[in-house]
């Protein structure tokens, strides 16, 4: 017989009306688990680095789910701020960090910040009493306590999806010139940490020797983030701070040749693939150096291969057997889950 796990997920991020495209890896993983057969309840919050806005989460979750709990087989709190919620604990608990919720807020300068500590503090007091423990890169072990038991897995790609077209033609449905040559820069360009004006910085300076126009890719649907990248000649990434980037697997999936500071899992994805670059520095004219080698170069990358193993059903599966090692999950009449084929 086949059984169902339900998870109560918790996240600080998921789309509203103002910002209805969102978190995308996130919503996809929701999606997948439930193709596979996992039953997800979402339960959302905006801390916005607010304490009161937590208390009144806390109290939202508790009245929402206190009589309720079982119904639910684990929670799983995506970003470590999430796992405050449920505490009192009474189900099993997974935690993934994504990135700033344990590595630390930056300021724009690059220091450490205290809203930023505080969050390094709770992520590690959170960690201690979770059943699993999920981090998105491996660069992130050093900020937890040696000798705890990590998985690792980063955000996925859903390959099947990615529609199979020339940049000629990706071009022609966006509307835009054929013969020009086009950076992309994917963030929200508000947020002091993805340094949108560092990446308008080197596009200027490239273009002081070499014509190049920086497009922006921000709060449109995720299938036209990837028409975009399709129709580019490069994607440039410039965030002072990032746990597992999905805008960098995205682009090696599409083949866009990628030049990006050192952030993140970025070194690991892009080792090895010619066209791509991890410039030493982050200063303006070193990326336009790399743009310009880049975009001499032409053509594109043999990027998809080094990120299949990253295809969102193969992650999804991971993540069910993360599940089932901390619910050791068996009903009383001997049904056990086993994920959907899809």
């Amino acid at each position: 017989m086949k059984a169902t796990i339900r998870v109560l997920m918790i996240t600080s991020e998921w789309p509203t009306p103002e910002s209805p495209f969102a978190v995308p890896f996130l919503v996809n993983q929701v999606n997948f688990l439930r193709r596979k057969g996992v039953e997800v309840t979402v339960f959302s919050f905006r801390g916005a680095k607010n304490p009161i806005n937590y208390l009144k989460a806390w109290w939202a979750f508790q009245r929402r789910f206190r009589s309720s709990w079982d119904q639910y087989d684990l929670v799983h709190a995506q970003f470590g701020q999430a796992a405050l919620l449920p505490w009192p604990k009474r189900r099993p608990l997974a935690i993934t960090f994504h990135g700033v919720d344990l590595l630390g807020q930056l300021s724009p300068e690059g220091r450490p910040t205290l809203p930023g500590r505080l969050l390094v503090w709770l992520g590690r007091l959170v960690a201690r009493y979770a059943d699993a423990v999920i981090i998105v890169s491996d660069a992130m072990r050093r900020s937890l306590p040696a000798g705890m038991n990590l998985q690792v897995l980063p955000t996925g790609v859903d390959l099947r999806t990615l529609p199979d077209l020339s940049r000629e033609e990706a071009r022609r449905r966006l509307g835009w010139a054929a013969d020009e040559r086009l950076v992309l820069f994917v963030g929200n360009p508000a947020d002091p940490l993805k340094r949108y004006e560092r990446a308008r910085e080197a596009v200027d300076a490239l273009n002081r020797r070499s014509p190049a126009r920086l497009i922006l890719g921000w709060n449109v649907r995720q299938a036209d983030i990837i028409t975009m990248m399709q129709a580019c000649d490069a994607l440039v990434v410039t965030s002072l701070q990032e746990g597992s980037p999905t805008i960098v697997k995205e682009a090696l999936a599409c083949n866009l040749p990628i030049v990006s500071v050192v952030v993140g899992d970025v070194v690991e994805r892009l080792e090895g693939i010619e066209g791509c670059e991890v410039v030493p520095d982050d200063a303006p004219e070193t990326i336009a150096a790399a743009l310009e080698r880049t975009l001499r170069r032409g053509g594109r990358i043999k990027g998809r291969e080094a990120v299949e193993w990253l295809d969102e059903p193969v992650l999804t599966d991971r993540l069910i057997r993360i599940y089932q090692s901390i619910t050791r999950y068996r009903r009383p009449s001997g049904a056990v889950f086993r994920p959907s084929a899809r």
